[in-house]
């Protein structure tokens, strides 16, 4: 029968996760964010000078954000709350308030309350927090994977500083896992490990930039592989492998904007291989390819346009394709349209001239059709109040040399559509210039 009065066994911290108990102290030893954290910044400075009251960290998993709150409640000699937001409701919010105030009155003492996951939170959780962040009974920090400014309250964001934290790259996550190796007291320093670069390497890059994800990863290969004859632990390329899964994607729905955004912008730069990279990566990550396609074809009439007449043509071809082939196949069409839109010459013209006249008729008089361009029942009806044969008359284009005769379809001479002198749009350009000359002289006859 057990003891119920036996007092429990200390716990080994070495049986905690590597990750946890390789988390930073310090903001020296949190890997990247360089842009947030190198000395000068304005996070880093207010930090030293413990001058600031609501945070709110953005970014994808395994960047530091929990990390980043634990280092400034150290440093700042705050207590520290944590609390999630899946799990927490207000009733819990509220204890953690009166706990902060609490120590504020009796001892003096500053309260960081941490809120991991602060988009899970509804309005009305967000709204608890407010009135104590600007009485100063606890200084908030938010951490979340998704855009604060959608999915967090305007008068939370209003008065909390927000920094986007960004995945670690391959390079800053080497000197982690080297550290990770060499610590004896949180790390796996009191092991016999010797271990392969190209092993750390393959670690570090698959990890896509989450830490978490790179030393669980190392972790799990080293205390799974049995010392060789020698007594010791080797980490190869191989074990390395084994030891991290297929890397995935990163692809909430800040992503898929964001990728698509590259995506078109890359097409728009004619940089076919920055096109097929991000074509690639939304393939990866499971878009829906019709989205894409859909994107595509968008894309060959606003940024190609008229200086490649073939581009739209193309755009749907590969539309209609990756319809009537499905995937996987259906990748291959879109590929042939990426590249050749952006290889493709650019102009926009036709689309900024149909803007230009959208906005003259949102905002400007609406100019009344010409008598002579009107229906017959229409012309009868001006003719009756006035309007004489020669605005009455239409000259039919068929009739006259080249298909074209000089006549005016737009009251007041406006101008909207500008040609380029890229591709096809070249020959368009002369076109109308040719065309232009004959109105003006026949404009200049007497």
């Amino acid at each position: 029968m057990s003891d119920l009065f036996q007092q429990p066994k200390p716990q080994n911290p070495l049986n905690e996760p590597l990750a946890s108990r390789m988390r930073p102290h310090h903001l020296d030893e949190i890997a990247g964010q360089q842009h947030i954290l190198a000395p000068g910044k304005l996070l880093r400075r207010a930090i030293e000078s413990d001058r600031f009251t609501s945070l709110i960290f953005y970014g994808p998993p395994g960047t530091g954000k929990t990390t980043l709150a634990t280092v400034i409640a150290r440093m700042t000699g705050s207590r520290f709350e944590s609390i999630n937001g899946v799990e927490s409701n207000v009733a819990e919010i509220r204890a953690k308030i009166d706990q902060a105030r609490h120590h504020r009155d009796m001892r003096g003492q500053t309260t960081i309350l941490f809120i991991d996951e602060i988009h899970r939170f509804n309005k009305a959780q967000q709204d608890v927090l407010l009135p104590h962040i600007e009485r100063g009974v606890i200084r908030f920090i938010g951490a979340t994977t998704h855009n604060p400014f959608f999915h967090i309250n305007s008068p939370l964001t209003s008065r909390s500083q927000i920094f986007q934290l960004e995945p670690v790259s391959t390079a800053e996550l080497l000197p982690v896992l080297h550290r990770a190796i060499a610590d004896a007291e949180r790390g796996l320093g009191h092991l016999p490990v010797t271990a392969e670069e190209a092993a750390l390497f393959h670690i570090a890059e698959k990890s896509d930039g989450d830490v978490r994800k790179a030393l669980t990863a190392l972790e799990l290969a080293i205390l799974t592989t049995p010392p060789s004859d020698d007594g010791k632990i080797h980490l190869s390329l191989e074990v390395a492998e084994e030891s991290i899964q297929k890397k995935s994607i990163a692809y909430d729905e800040d992503n898929h904007y964001d990728t698509i955004s590259a995506f078109i912008k890359s097409i728009r730069g004619s940089d076919p291989d920055a096109a097929l990279y991000w074509l690639a990566k939304m393939l990866h990550a499971g878009e829906d390819p019709r989205f894409i396609a859909r994107r595509l074809v968008i894309l060959a009439s606003e940024d190609v346009g008229l200086a490649d007449p073939a581009a739209l043509r193309i755009a749907i071809d590969a539309h209609h394709a990756l319809e009537f082939i499905g995937m996987p196949e259906g990748r291959i069409p879109l590929a042939h349209a990426s590249v050749y839109l952006a290889a493709a010459p650019k102009s926009n013209s036709a689309y900024m001239g149909l803007a230009k006249a959208m906005s003259d008729v949102a905002s400007g008089r609406t100019l009344a059709v010409p008598p002579h361009l009107r229906t017959k029942s229409r012309k009868s009806l001006a003719a009756g109040s006035g309007t004489t044969d020669a605005e009455l008359q239409y000259l039919y284009s068929h009739d006259f040399p080249e298909n074209y005769i000089p006549q005016a379809y737009l009251p007041e001479g406006r101008s909207y559509f500008e040609p380029s002198m890229n591709g096809h749009e070249r020959k368009i350009k002369e076109r109308l210039d040719h065309l232009k000359s004959l109105f003006e002289a026949q404009s200049d006859k007497p």
